[in-house]
Order: C-alpha cells, then sequence, then structure tokens
C-alpha cells in the first residue's frame, strides 16, 4: 500500500497551536486507498493550545522562536522530526500545511528580530524533509489540486 504523511491539521485533528484544525476533506478523499501518516512536530512537544512559533532569521541562519517566551526550540523540534523520519523510512508522498513555520513549503514568513518579515521559505520540517525524502515532491494544500 501507499504511504503518504499528511499535516494532522489537513487530517481534522485539533492540534494546531489555537487549538483548532484547517481540515480539507478533499485531501481525505484524495488519499483514501493510502496508508495515511499524519505529521504534527509542534503538539507532542508543546501541547494543543501552546503559544505561537515564528521562523526568525538569527546571525545567517532560520531558527524556530517561541513568540511570547523567545525561546529557541529548533533543536527540540529538529529531533523531534528526525525521529519521526527515522519511524518512516519510506513514503511516497507527502503533504503539509502551507504558512507554517513547521510545515511551509517556501510559504512560511521568514522574520527578521523585530518580527518584520523578510521572506518566504520553508518550515523547519519541510527543510528536514527535503534532505531526508529527497525525491518527494513536497506539496500543500493549496498546491495538491
Amino acid at each position: 500500500m501507499r504511504k503518504v504523511i499528511i499535516s494532522a491539521c489537513l487530517l481534522g485533528e485539533f492540534c494546531r497551536y489555537d487549538g483548532k484544525t484547517k481540515t480539507v476533506d478533499k485531501i481525505l478523499q484524495k488519499y483514501q486507498d493510502y496508508e495515511i501518516i499524519p505529521f504534527c512536530p509542534e503538539a507532542p512537544l508543546f501541547g494543543t493550545p501552546r503559544d505561537r512559533i515564528s521562523v526568525l532569521h538569527v546571525t545567517g541562519e532560520n531558527r524556530v522562536i517561541v513568540d511570547k517566551t523567545k525561546q529557541d526550540v529548533t533543536k527540540l523540534l529538529e529531533d523531534e522530526i528526525n525521529s519521526f523520519c527515522d519511524k518512516n523510512l519510506h513514503v511516497d508522498e507527502i503533504v503539509l500545511k502551507s504558512k507554517s513555520p513547521s510545515c511551509g513549503n517556501q510559504t512560511t514568513p521568514i522574520l527578521d528580530e523585530h518580527m518584520n518579515q523578510i521572506s518566504l521559505g520553508d518550515g523547519i520540517a519541510t527543510s528536514i524533509f527535503k534532505k531526508r525524502y529527497k525525491n518527494i515532491i513536497i506539496k500543500d494544500e493549496n498546491s495538491l489540486f
């Protein structure tokens, strides 16, 4: 059976930072014959709801920072995402949530230290997935259909 990683919030799980979901029924229909592997690196680490995180470009690199506390959670997320990849070595497709600091694919706002958007880029999970799943084109809910 073919396997697809899909952002859990797109599947109807209430795992977003605000405790909500972003269900996309067309995704559920499209992948009904696949083994669906739900993915959210933030919820297991920080709970739901949780403080919002952002991707900041700091000293030449992108870091994931908690908006309120300014805590750098990059390493925690990297470890969580790499652990997920280690458990899911072989997948056929990946569909992630656009604009997410974890899952955005060239749609994540990249901010400066003053929280001003300076560009759009990849979320931390997308960056890791592009290295770990080199032959898979990562799609989001907007580019899928």
